[in-house]
């Protein structure tokens, strides 16, 4: 029924024009059917009114032209002050990069190093189904929430992988398009911890509706410490693919990386959703050559909706989900590809 009155500075500013604007616009509502309704009353001809016959009225005119313009002129200035603050991103204490793929978001915390992907977090549809009210947040939830510190002024730049994307949060007060090959800003500054829930709000293909986004405020000792854990995280990966792993456990990762990124078109059973999605299951990429299952998967195919996913997916998890690729729905191939392998393909 109105605007989310948020948590930030910018969600307030943006929140209180709205209901300046509201009111004024109430108000001339109010004066203009106000007139109009007693008018039609007061003078109409059961009443013996007879219509008055002039040409022209300067006062009227000039009362009619000035007022209105005082109106914009006032509303001009808290218009003004609340764009010009919210086009600033200057001297930010924190820079994100937020870059939308279908149907997933990444974020990249510059000079942090430290860059994650950002999905839908797996929910039972078929358990939805039989309760509806059995998850409050059923597609509002991720399995890497955006982590920032509260009481710091944040920036954000965005861009797209593939198409127009919408970085929306409604507690922040903005939303944000990511387009490809174009680079928007915005800032933040939340001022206490909490979720804040948002979408994407752009049409984005099929799987639109599954693009939730999630931030997640901490103290700055939280996020210190959560920030020294994924640095942590992003070694060990690093690490994993200077290893060699086993069948078995490339098979157990891929079945989760599969289930997050694949499961979706080809779903889980492998069968696919022919002809835009073909089935896995004893194709003749999954069971050929190891070579070109490894060139698709890192870089997708052209004209079709596969999708290249070397830039979103480490060694690790790239071996892995092909690893699992070959080794189910029946394929059984007994062969493994190595993050090494995966690596040096790059």
């Amino acid at each position: 029924m109105n605007l989310v009155r948020g948590v930030t500075e910018v969600s307030h500013s943006t929140f209180n024009l709205h209901m300046i604007s509201l009111w004024v616009c109430a108000a001339i509502g109010v004066v203009v059917f106000g007139a109009m309704f007693y008018s039609l009353f007061a003078f109409r001809k059961s009443r013996g009114a007879v219509a008055a016959n002039f040409h022209e009225n300067t006062t009227v005119e000039v009362i009619w032209t000035v007022i209105p313009f005082i109106i914009l002129i006032a509303m001009a200035f808290p218009a003004t002050k609340s764009l010009l603050t919210l086009e600033d991103t200057s001297d930010p204490e924190l820079t994100i990069k937020v870059t939308g793929y279908q149907w997933r978001w990444q974020y990249d915390y510059l000079d942090q190093g430290v860059s994650f992907f950002s999905n839908l977090a797996a929910t039972s549809r078929d358990a939805i189904k039989a309760d509806p009210h059995a998850d409050a947040n059923y597609l509002r939830d991720v399995d890497n929430p955006l982590v920032v510190p509260v009481n710091t002024r944040i920036r954000f730049v965005f861009t797209s992988n593939d198409v127009i994307h919408s970085w929306w949060v409604p507690e922040l007060g903005w939303k944000q398009d990511t387009i490809p090959g174009f680079i928007n800003d915005a800032w933040t500054n939340i001022p206490k911890p909490g979720f804040y829930r948002g979408q994407c709000a752009e049409l984005c293909g099929k799987d639109h509706g599954f693009m939730p986004i999630v931030v997640e405020a901490k103290t700055r000792e939280d996020y210190e410490t959560w920030l020294t854990a994924k640095k942590a995280e992003a070694e060990a990966a690093k690490s994993g693919a200077d290893r060699e792993w086993t069948l078995d456990e490339l098979v157990e990762r891929g079945k989760g990386v599969y289930g997050t990124y694949c499961v979706a078109c080809h779903q889980a059973n492998g069968q696919g959703i022919p002809p835009a999605f073909p089935a896995l299951a004893g194709s003749a990429i999954a069971t050929g050559p190891i070579e070109g299952h490894v060139n698709i998967v890192m870089h997708g195919k052209p004209g079709t909706a596969m999708q290249a996913f070397g830039a979103q997916l480490n060694d690790v998890d790239l071996a892995a989900v092909i690893t699992y690729e070959r080794n189910a729905f029946g394929n059984n191939k007994g062969d493994l590809v190595q993050p090494s392998q995966i690596k040096a393909a790059r």
